[in-house]
C-alpha cells in the first residue's frame, strides 16, 4: 500500500501506539456524533425549523464542517482528544487542512455508504495498524497521544 516514515511507529516493534486505538475510535466516534447532533439541534432554529425535513443531511453537512475544523485543526477531532488518540500522516506529522478534507470526506462517503464503513471496521480490527479504508487509501494512521 504505502511506505511509512521511520518516525512513524511500527506496530511490531512499539505496539503501545496502536493498543486499544479500534475501541478508542469506536468511543470518539459516539462522542463526536453526540456532538454534532447537539450542534445540528442548535441550527435547526436558524433553518426557521425546516432542517427537521432533511436532518440527516443537515448531521452530514455540520459533521463534515465539525470533523474537517477539528481534525485540521489538532489532528483530532473533540471525541478523539478525550480518548487520547490522533491521527497522524505516513511521516508520521499531523494532519494539515487539505489532508483533513480528504479524511473527512473520506469518513463521509464511507457513513453514506454502509457497505464501505463495514468493511473499513473490519480493516480496523483486523490490520496491524488499525486502519480503516480511508485511513489506507490517504496512508494516515491513529495512534494513541504520545505523553
Amino acid at each position: 500500500m504505502h511506505s511509512y516514515d521511520a518516525r512513524l511507529p511500527d506496530p511490531d516493534r512499539q505496539p503501545e501506539f496502536y493498543a486499544d486505538v479500534p475501541v478508542k475510535r469506536l468511543v470518539a466516534w459516539v462522542i463526536d456524533v453526540a456532538l454534532v447532533a447537539v450542534l445540528c439541534l442548535l441550527v435547526l432554529p436558524f433553518t426557521a425549523f425546516t432542517g427537521i425535513f432533511f436532518f440527516p443531511f443537515l448531521m452530514l453537512a455540520v459533521g463534515l464542517a465539525y470533523r474537517t475544523l477539528t481534525i485540521a485543526g489538532r489532528s483530532a477531532t473533540w471525541g478523539m482528544r478525550l480518548m487520547a488518540i490522533e491521527l497522524r500522516d505516513r511521516r508520521g506529522e499531523r494532519l494539515d487542512g487539505g489532508q483533513a478534507l480528504l479524511h473527512t470526506a473520506g469518513y463521509t462517503i464511507s457513513i453514506a455508504v454502509p457497505l464501505l464503513q463495514v468493511i473499513s471496521v473490519v480493516l480496523m480490527l483486523t490490520g496491524a495498524r488499525g486502519q480503516g479504508l480511508t485511513d489506507l487509501v490517504l496512508g494516515t494512521v491513529m495512534l494513541n497521544r504520545r505523553a
